[in-house]
């Protein structure tokens, strides 16, 4: 009797601990109803960050195809591929055959294409009628935590949304918070931490809903989660510390 009331001791607890309610996991857009008007949506062109590779290409109305060549250097199928481009150095530069040096980081594309034009025909006039075609040949994001499939994730085109990277990581699992994901983004050389609420109807209003190139995406679980570990570390050290009782149990019922 006195070796049951032992075992009771240490299972008591551990069963006080396993019955706790559960919390209740928010759905995608909980508070989100049905809307008679849709807001025009003003997006936010991607800014060049340092190590960014960039596809440039150089068109003009020919003036003489023995200059014109020297600045109109087409894509190939490698630098779509990402294998080759224009790297944006620590320094936040970029190097241009027979133009010089230009500081990228910060600009859009549209910035940084306008300065390419400048010095195309001023304060000399080397192309007549430029045109400049710049694009991202890296962009990617990194998905991290409670997802189906952690990693970095390959943006397809140039804009895509958290709940796009989400679905890109195979969405989030059933331990997943998704009313607090966080977003670790670079902004000015500054790392800043935004708080996304995915069940909450300003979804859409968020500045870290349309994510930017190298941003992080990071989902905590749910303290149930964490609670379940706990409780399965408690009953590792129960189990152990009922395989000893039982132990010195038989030992003394041996040399009793």
């Amino acid at each position: 009797m006195k070796l049951v009331r032992v075992l009771l001791l240490f299972l008591f607890p551990a069963y006080l601990i396993s019955c706790k309610p559960q919390q209740k996991i928010p759905n995608y857009l909980q508070n989100v109803t049905d809307t008679t008007a849709v807001d025009s949506i003003a997006l936010q062109e991607l800014r060049i960050q340092k190590n960014d590779i960039l596809s440039i290409q150089i068109f003009s109305s020919a003036i003489s195809p023995e200059v014109d060549a020297v600045y109109n250097l087409p894509a190939t199928a490698d630098a779509i591929a990402g294998a080759a481009g224009f790297h944006v150095d620590a320094n936040g530069n970029i190097e241009y055959p027979k133009l010089g040096t230009f500081h990228a980081e910060g600009l859009t594309k549209i910035q940084l294409a306008t300065e390419f034009k400048r010095r195309l025909t001023e304060p000399v006039k080397l192309l007549e009628n430029p045109v400049v075609l710049i694009r991202f040949l890296n962009l990617k994001v990194t998905v991290m935590g409670e997802v189906n499939t952690q990693g970095v994730v390959t943006i397809p085109g140039e804009k895509v949304t958290i709940l796009e990277a989400l679905g890109l990581a195979g969405g989030i699992n059933d331990y997943g918070v998704k009313n607090a994901v966080k977003v670790i983004r670079e902004n000015n050389g500054k790392r800043e931490v935004g708080i996304v609420d995915l069940s909450s109807k300003e979804l859409f209003d968020s500045p870290y809903y349309n994510l930017q190139q190298n941003d992080v995406v990071l989902v905590d679980p749910v303290k149930r989660k964490t609670k379940q570990a706990d409780q399965a570390l408690v009953m590792q050290r129960v189990s152990f510390g009922l395989s000893i009782v039982t132990a010195i149990a038989l030992l003394y019922n041996i040399f009793q």
